[in-house]
Formats: structure tokens, sequence, C-alpha cells
């Protein structure tokens, strides 16, 4: 008997969220957005009602916190599979395809996305699962509220995709909104194993046959260095979503945010009760007297050995700075 099984994916770093988001934290694991419950947590809560079983798939440097966050809710009976180095999302869900039984359905999400709570989720998984069992490779769609330039987008028709659109400018962003026709590609996915595989044979075969390899030499779900080097690291969107002529698509009304940047950060924790001043600045990390003068909208972000200042509309150039710090092999991105 098929099962729906949830992948939740671990794999990232956060970069644009340093100097919170670390090698050895991800944002996945940082309990600052609901209730003290880190992302990873309320992605596991979320979805465990609507699924029979978590397929968690992270790497050595974050195996032990996603162990210690399901252990909080008494999970032990869910696959852990690690990977020996990062290869993207494509072999990654490979990995959990290999797992499942080819007619088990995966509802495939990041851990590091909030969406709120209430019954539009689940009316859109619900839809999902439906399509999936049909045989289609689904994707959820968010209806865009603003013209954002960070995410990528979706054209499509009732549940048909049209096209798949790179991240665009602000003027391409505004015409999206205005036609109405465009989605936010959410990075959630939902299909039969067995139909991803073969879907993934077909447009990516050496991904499909280098993955398989690796997973066959795998010992209890462990990938192992060598052969998982071999795999070319590629997104699914890349290798499966942009050519299959299988794509569905649930336009979807629940309340989503990948919390890539401090701007998301801003919003969500704005809208939570988390204290600004008079011209709309907020400090995150710190409960010391701050005072932010001739400045708005702008984010001071504390750490132990890191202080951020940023204005909230350059939160995509902090990515920059963990480049820098990374170039310079520092200590502070550890």
């Amino acid at each position: 008997m098929s099962k729906v099984l949830h992948v939740l994916l671990t794999g990232g770093v956060g970069s644009r969220l340093w100097p919170l988001s670390r090698q050895s934290r991800p944002k996945q694991y940082l309990n600052i957005f609901s209730d003290s419950k880190s992302l990873f947590e309320l992605a596991v809560e979320r979805n465990a009602p609507l699924t029979d079983q978590l397929i968690v798939v992270g790497n050595q440097g974050n195996r032990q916190l996603s162990e210690a966050s399901l252990q909080k809710f008494g999970i032990e009976n869910y696959i852990d599979i690690v990977e020996a180095t990062p290869r993207n999302t494509a072999p990654a869900i490979a990995f959990a395809a290999f797992a499942a039984q080819p007619e088990d359905i995966l509802l495939v999400t990041p851990a590091d996305h909030i969406i709120m709570e209430g019954p539009e989720y689940t009316i859109a998984v619900q839809k999902a699962i439906e399509l999936a069992k049909q045989g289609n490779v689904v994707t959820f769609g968010i209806q865009p509220t603003r013209p954002e330039t960070g995410y990528g987008y979706i054209e499509f028709s009732d549940h048909d995709v049209i096209s798949f659109r790179e991240k665009p400018d602000t003027e391409t962003a505004q015409s999206f909104l205005q036609q109405g026709t465009f989605l936010w590609n959410s990075g959630m996915f939902c299909f039969k194993a067995g139909v991803f595989l073969e879907e993934l044979q077909k447009y990516a075969p050496q991904v499909y046959t280098k993955s398989l390899s690796a997973w066959e030499e795998a010992e209890n779900s462990r990938l192992e260095t060598l052969s998982s080097h071999e795999i070319l690291a590629i997104s699914v969107d890349y290798a499966v979503m942009e050519k299959s002529e299988k794509m569905k698509v649930v336009p979807s009304a629940f309340e989503w945010s990948d919390m890539g940047s401090f701007e998301a950060i801003y919003d969500y924790l704005r809208e939570q009760g988390h204290p600004v001043d008079a011209f709309g600045n907020m400090q995150i990390g710190t409960t010391k007297y701050t005072a932010f003068a001739g400045l708005q909208n702008c984010i001071l972000v504390q750490t132990e050995d890191a202080n951020l200042v940023l204005a909230k509309e350059s939160s995509q150039d902090v990515k920059q700075i963990y480049q820098e710090l990374e170039l310079n092999n520092s200590s502070l991105i550890n």
C-alpha cells in the first residue's frame, strides 16, 4: 500500500541571514520565528498530520541538529538520509525517491520556509496529492502580493504550467503582478517517487545514473564522498521541472515566505509584534537599548562575535558579506 511521505530538505546555510545563520547553525534551526520553534520544527509539525512518514535529507553538519529537533516531538520512526557533500535539490530528492516505493507520494518541502497556519495549506496539499496520484509532477505556486524580485515565477492557467521565469527585475515583476497569471515559485513539490525518477532519468540521465550509483554504495542511507562528488550539482527546477511535460501547479492562497533575507525576517517579526522604533528601525539578537540617529527602516543584528547594520531594502547584499568572509576563511561563518 502506498504512503504519503514528507521529504524535508534541510541543506543550505542561509548566507543572507549572516551573522544569525552560520554553518554550525543554519537558519532552519534558529529559534526566533514562532513560539521558540525553529523553521525545521515548524515544517515537521505542519506536515505531520498530512503525511504518513518523514524523510529527512541532510548532511553530516546538520544531522545532530535535526535529530535533536525531532526528539522534541518524540519522532524516532523516520528515514534519515545523510549526504556526503551538497549536490543541490535534484540529487537530494532522488535519494528520497530511491528510499521510497515507486507508488509512494512524496511531498517535498524545504526546512527553512515559514507558512502561516490555516486551512489554505491543508487544501493545497490535498489538491497536490490528488494531482500526484494521477501521475503528475506538481509544484506549489503562491499568489504574489508584491512585485518581488527575489523569487522565481510560474506562469499558469488553472493547474497548467505555461512557463517558469527566473527572478525578474522590478519592472518585470510589476508586470507579472498586474497580469495576474503568475505565481511565486515556492520550491515545494509533490509526485509519485517512481514518476519523479522516470522524469529525472529522461531529462537528466547522468544525474539519475550517478545518484543511483551513489545510493547503491550508501550504507544505512549514509552517502559516501567519492561517488557523491561524481553527481552534478543541479536544482530540481533545472533538471526536471522546467522540462517535464507532466507539470501541474496548485495555485495556493496560504501565506508563505522563504525567509531568505532580513527584509523577510523584519516583515515577519514586525507582524508578530517585535518592536520597531518610530522610524521603522529594528534590532535583532539584543535587548540592549539601541538608538538609530538619522536612520529609517534599518536593522541592527547582533551576535556574540559580530554586528550587522543594514538598510532593510539592502537585505540581498548580505550574501556578498558572507561570500567575502568565506573567501577569507573567516571563522565568523562557522
